[in-house]
């Protein structure tokens, strides 16, 4: 087993006393704005799929995931495919989602999905709780989930792509070395800016 629970206990030291865990502001955090050039590799997050296929990702977004490569986790596979079977089949949009998220499941090459080590399964149990303890946030499968693409982005040199600015902040605060790059939901096509 390449997980060794002494040397993650070190590496992540859950047990450390903290203070509670507050969100950076936006001006800490890098924030895909403007049109982003060469950079490294990304893994996205569940949340990018479902804004790109809902077209809620910003130009931005759209532009840096056509200009870098763009790598899959089995993570996000799986919580995209578990709405095939929590949706409602009565409901009368079931049938367009679930046909939609065939066609993003679709266009993910083989060669590009990837499944977290078994040491960022374990290390992503301590960051998750770790997580939870000092935000006083309940940890849920969503959480461990985060912390799993975070980790196994981290193992693999990508920078995550994610909207989830505070869970992806606080792993970041809590595991430093990651590459993060986030972004806001575009306005639903036609809705007034607020301002």
């Amino acid at each position: 087993m390449s997980f060794s629970l002494a040397a993650s206990s070190r590496r992540l030291r859950p047990q450390r006393p903290s203070r509670p865990l507050t969100r950076r502001s936006d001006v800490e955090l890098p924030f895909v704005t403007a049109p982003v050039a060469a950079g490294a590799e990304l893994l996205l997050d569940t949340c990018v799929y479902i804004d790109v296929s809902q077209n809620h990702s910003p130009g931005a977004v759209d532009r840096l995931v056509e200009t870098r490569i763009v790598n899959h986790s089995t993570i996000c596979l799986a919580e995209l495919t578990h709405l095939f079977g929590r949706l409602d089949p009565a409901h009368r949009e079931t049938r367009r989602t679930l046909s939609t998220l065939g066609g993003v499941l679709a266009r993910i090459p083989a060669r590009r999905l990837t499944t977290p080590s078994e040491r960022a399964f374990g290390e992503a149990g301590m960051l998750a709780g770790l997580c939870a303890r000092l935000t006083g946030r309940r940890t849920d499968p969503s959480l461990l989930n985060d912390a799993l693409i975070f980790l196994q982005a981290r193992e693999q040199g990508r920078a995550v792509l994610t909207r989830n600015v505070a869970d992806f902040d606080y792993f970041d605060q809590l595991a430093p070395g990651g590459d993060l790059l986030f972004y806001r939901m575009a306005p639903a096509p036609g809705a007034r800016a607020m301002g």
